[in-house]
């Protein structure tokens, strides 16, 4: 891809994006995109950044450190959006600017010790498991208040919002009522917690859904760098296909 296509292709999408914002009679300055850079070689993001992207998500934080290095001389900023483990909290708590997909006080533990030694404060997403499939992570949206309270117990981390991933289909309707409940989950938290009041949810096959019922981050990958030949597996255990 050129940096003109990718230019066309940007373009494209952020018609698509401001259409749903406009549907939703929203600002489409409240819609922040996090391109999902999973399996896309580093020389493509330069032509993103190019494009005007100055921001990227990944799945896997070895694939994320990789790129870093490769862009060293871009000032972009990085997210981690996939599940954590406890053994690469240390590497997270180094560069990333926001973690999307915190579900595990033992991560979150892990991760807090690490920004301390750092002397940085990381953005956090709390996951929360809307469509009650098994093979998501995300925390049962009963468990959500308890799980919100006990982290205060880490002063490093800073929740900002909540974070989703729907119920894997082409059928909006079904797709719908995950980021509903996301978006009342959040209303409910922010009652007591003011600070967490940013809702990640979207991807390249629903994100428009996702604005229309008040996503602020949407998180695209394909349909920003085409098709990936690498299994979804890989990022998204137990789950057949991704369209992040």
């Amino acid at each position: 891809m050129s940096r003109a296509q990718q230019g066309l292709v940007l373009a494209i999408l952020e018609d698509r994006i401001s259409a749903a914002c406009r549907r939703a009679g929203r600002s489409r300055a409240s819609v922040h995109l996090l391109p999902i850079t999973k399996t896309v070689p580093a020389h493509i993001l330069r032509l993103a950044w190019e494009a005007g992207v100055t921001s990227f998500g990944e799945n896997k934080v070895q694939e994320a450190v990789a790129k870093r290095e490769a862009l060293a001389d871009l000032p972009a900023t990085w997210g981690i959006v996939g599940h954590l483990q406890t053994n690469k909290a240390k590497v997270v708590a180094r560069f990333a600017s926001a973690f999307h997909a915190l579900d595990s006080l033992r991560v979150a533990e892990a991760l807090d010790a690490h920004l301390e030694r750092e002397g940085r404060v990381l953005d956090i997403y709390v996951q929360v498991n809307t469509s009650g499939e098994g093979s998501k992570f995300g925390l049962h949206p009963d468990a959500l208040p308890p799980f919100v309270e006990m982290l205060e117990r880490f002063p490093h981390l800073r929740p900002v919002g909540l974070m989703t991933l729907a119920v894997f289909t082409t059928d909006m309707d079904r797709v719908r009522p995950c980021f509903a409940l996301l978006r009342h989950l959040r209303d409910q938290i922010a009652r007591s917690h003011p600070t967490i009041n940013t809702l990640s949810m979207g991807m390249s096959g629903d994100f428009e859904t996702a604005i229309e019922e008040g996503a602020d981050v949407v998180r695209v990958g394909q349909a920003i760098f085409g098709h990936r030949p690498t299994p979804d597996g890989t990022y998204w255990p137990g789950l057949a296909d991704s369209r992040a």
